[in-house]
């Protein structure tokens, strides 16, 4: 069998096909990436060798190159990760995130259910397995007040148009069952961390900016709220949704870590102080910055619904998974 995974150069993308590749020894897969900034082929030097592997660059918002590759690898599955998801460049150029978060996932969408199915609720022979696994944010669900956690049927409130445009793509992933019984399936997750994510993100750039000495930016007075989640405890609930979930419906992955922004750099600035000690605490280099607009206060994931039914759960709190990151961190930071 052949799975399509986009995206797959990224962060929680190239984790997940390192997992999947080990976990599924019969499986093959094709990995789709354009290769923006987002993207590095470095991520998967582990795998790329495997001969159960095959890199292809290109974009999902091109149909005609989407529909060339389902003709040639005749794909059983789809796990889509492929988004622009940094929120302060949705902001200052929303135009990207409308046309590859909704267009590409129509696109692939579309040319998935006319690869694999005849009409409406009528499924082609030998693609009666066949799924379409959204990979979705718990940003689409808008920001919550200081108590409450989102669930599956949290009304959707997006308010950024990053968050927006994510929401756009799992409402028409949802329409695909409902009007065509496709069979497709959304996870939405709360904030990843570990190996292999961007620089520009929190977390890595709380790290590298204290071990170079620099200021450490946070926005507003730090107190707006996460739940972390590990980078491989995602991969492991992608990987039982995809197998296990039910058709047409949703499941919220979360880390049940919350923190605030403040916490999150005090953390690591007392591990680094720890691991490799400078004359003054990395803490004297946390800096606040202007907020960004529309910064949602706090998210936070009930996770109940993947656990009771699919008997998924983490096995990372924050304290073990933030030493782990921090120790590939460092490795890279100073190689």
């Amino acid at each position: 069998m052949t799975i399509l995974i986009t995206g797959g150069a990224g962060f929680i993308g190239s984790n997940f096909i390192s997992y999947f590749l080990k976990e599924y020894p019969g499986v093959k897969i094709v990995n789709l990436d354009k290769l923006t900034y987002a993207g590095d082929l470095s991520n998967l030097t582990d795998i790329e060798q495997s001969d159960r592997y095959t890199f292809v660059k290109g974009d999902i918002c091109d149909r005609s190159f989407i529909e060339q590759l389902f003709k040639k690898f005749d794909f059983k599955g789809v796990i889509h990760f492929a988004a622009e998801s940094h929120v302060d460049n949705s902001i200052m150029n929303p135009d990207d995130f409308m046309q590859t978060n909704v267009l590409g996932t129509y696109n692939l969408l579309d040319v998935a259910k006319n690869h694999w199915m005849q009409a409406p609720n009528v499924v082609k022979k030998n693609f009666e397995e066949a799924r379409f696994h959204h990979i979705s944010t718990d940003e689409v669900y808008g920001s919550l007040g200081e108590t409450g956690l989102f669930s599956e049927s949290t009304p959707y409130a997006p308010n950024s148009p990053y968050s927006a445009s994510k929401a756009s793509s799992d409402f028409i992933v949802r329409s695909y069952f409902h009007t065509y019984g496709m069979n497709v399936i959304t996870t939405n997750c709360s904030n990843n961390y570990g190996p292999r994510q961007h620089d520009e993100k929190l977390i890595p750039t709380i790290i590298r900016k204290a071990i170079n000495g620099e200021k450490i930016p946070i926005y507003g007075d730090g107190k707006n709220v996460r739940d972390w989640l590990y980078v491989d405890d995602h991969c492991k609930g992608i990987d039982l949704v995809f197998q296990k979930g039910k058709a047409g419906e949703t499941y919220n992955i979360g880390g049940n870590n919350e923190r605030n922004n403040l916490d999150i750099a005090d953390t690591i600035c007392e591990i680094l102080d720890e691991i490799c000690p400078k004359d003054t605490s990395c803490k004297s280099q946390i800096s606040f910055v202007k907020d960004r607009p529309g910064h949602d206060f706090r998210y936070a994931i009930d996770t109940s619904k993947i656990e009771s039914e699919l008997g998924w759960k983490a096995n990372e709190n924050f304290e073990s998974g933030i030493r782990k990151t921090i120790a590939w961190y460092l490795k890279k930071y100073k190689e």
